[in-house]
């Protein structure tokens, strides 16, 4: 049995809500044999057949508008996966000091050539960044929320469409996947 951690992008913020049920539910719909959420930003977990990568986001996809008629992005990691990103966090030490300010942004494809420079040039703030394969390591050493970083991003059309979990979800859904 394989097993996958599936999180949607932007839900459960202002009109874009999914319930647990409807996660759920779309899991059912993919004939998962378990699944389970954590937390009330979309967090999936799912044990099955499913062969996972860019199908199951697809499927993912497809499954949630057809239940709720709501599409969104989904970013599928499996638990070798999730386990290579926490061992190679480039922010160990900030983790450790500040762990709720050190995020994961999952991307849904790698960051096209160039991106990363755009991205450095445009970056105004204290936020370090570090590209990955289809993720980007940040830390906000002083408060997210007063950090002008998507502000920037989006000046130069080149956010990453991806979705942000902080260290300590990682870490969760990391032992959730590996129990």
């Amino acid at each position: 049995m394989n097993a996958y951690v599936a999180l949607p992008r932007s839900i459960n913020t202002g009109k874009r809500k999914v319930l647990k049920e409807d996660l759920l539910g779309v899991a059912a719909d993919l004939r998962f044999a378990t699944a389970k959420t954590y937390l009330a930003s979309g967090n999936l977990l799912l044990w099955g057949e499913h062969k996972g990568g860019e199908a199951l986001e697809a499927e993912l996809e497809d499954a949630l508008e057809k239940r709720m008629g709501l599409r969104t992005d989904f970013m599928v990691r499996s638990p070798a996966q999730l386990r290579a990103l926490v061992d190679a966090n480039p922010f160990k030490a900030e983790a450790l000091d500040h762990p709720s300010h050190v995020i994961i942004n999952f991307l849904k494809v790698p960051l096209p050539d160039g991106d990363e420079q755009i991205l450095r040039a445009a970056n105004t703030g204290p936020e370090r960044f570090v590209v990955a394969a289809r993720e980007l390591y940040l830390d906000f050493p002083i408060s997210m929320a007063d950090s002008l970083l998507d502000r920037d991003w989006k000046k130069t059309k080149r956010n990453p469409v991806g979705t942000t979990r902080n260290w300590n979800t990682v870490l969760k859904l990391t032992e959730m996947l590996e129990a």
